[in-house]
């Protein structure tokens, strides 16, 4: 298994996990589709990596995913393994948290990694398909329950879709702790437009959750789990004959997925009290 080359197709490949799994893929030899967004990106990651293809594709919108297929098809007639990992990250109170940023963050998220599954089914036969989910997906961390909801979310519609397929589709989903990468930085200048946007009193009253969390996310971009921890799972799991269906990584997963099985009220109380 772990001399046979395979074709991959991932998106959101222009930075972070993404980026730093299609060049740990290329260097072992397999072709790699990398999914990008800007010209830029294509050009970098092809000039680092002749084993890479980069592919433009906005998870969000169709005639992109559509022109992405028939881009991929001309090259391959398989696609060994597909990995979901574009993803953004949203921040607010729910009280405040506007419809159309809540809307952007399922879109990416949720909605995109099942358009992508759907439109190369064709290609996609015993294959695995990798989702890069998050600890977040336990549903235990207030203020950033946008991108908490849409990873669940997402975690259970693939599930289903692995019950469901006729191709002999494996799914994994790979829940890591906060990660050393771009989209901490993101979503805190993101954060930030959208709080500031806030009546004064609004600000006023969430500002001390709010430093909270960007102090969190901050804390996540410079501190977090190291990219390598996660790219070597996947090898891992692209090596593996029969992958779980579901991996903690760092022990932040593992706890917040112990923390997630307690009583509701419990794990509010634990909470509420880390916020003080």
């Amino acid at each position: 298994m772990k001399n046979e080359k395979k074709t991959i197709l991932i998106t959101g490949a222009s930075s972070g996990i993404g980026r730093e799994t299609a060049l740990k893929l290329a260097k072992l030899g397999h072709t790699v589709f990398a999914g990008i967004r800007r010209k830029i990106d294509k050009i970098e990651l092809e000039e680092l990596n002749s084993n890479i293809k980069g592919v433009y594709i906005d998870v969000t919108n169709a005639s992109s995913i559509d022109k992405a297929f028939w881009y991929v098809l001309k090259n391959t007639d398989k696609i060994d393994v597909l990995i979901n990992n574009a993803g953004i990250v949203e921040a607010s109170p729910v009280e405040f948290i506007d419809l159309k940023r809540l809307k952007e963050q399922f879109d990416v998220n949720t909605f995109g990694a099942v358009a992508v599954t759907q439109r190369f089914m064709q290609l996609l036969n015993s294959s695995k398909v990798i989702n890069i989910s998050s600890m977040a997906a336990s549903g235990i961390f207030p203020y950033i329950a946008p991108y908490c909801a849409s990873k669940r979310a997402m975690d259970i519609l693939m599930n289903s879709f692995a019950l469901e397929n006729k191709n002999n589709i494996k799914v994994i989903s790979v829940k890591p702790s906060a990660i050393k990468t771009p989209i901490w930085e993101k979503s805190i200048k993101k954060g930030e437009e959208a709080f500031g946007q806030l009546k004064e009193f609004e600000r006023n009253k969430y500002q001390k959750e709010f430093d909270y969390v960007k102090k969190q996310a901050d804390n996540s971009s410079k501190k977090g789990l190291e990219i390598y921890k996660v790219t070597d799972k996947i090898v891992e799991i692209i090596n593996s004959k029969n992958p779980k269906p579901s991996y903690n990584i760092g022990l932040g997963a593992v706890f917040a997925e112990i923390i997630s099985k307690l009583p509701q009220n419990i794990i509010n109380c634990i909470i509420k009290l880390k916020l003080r």
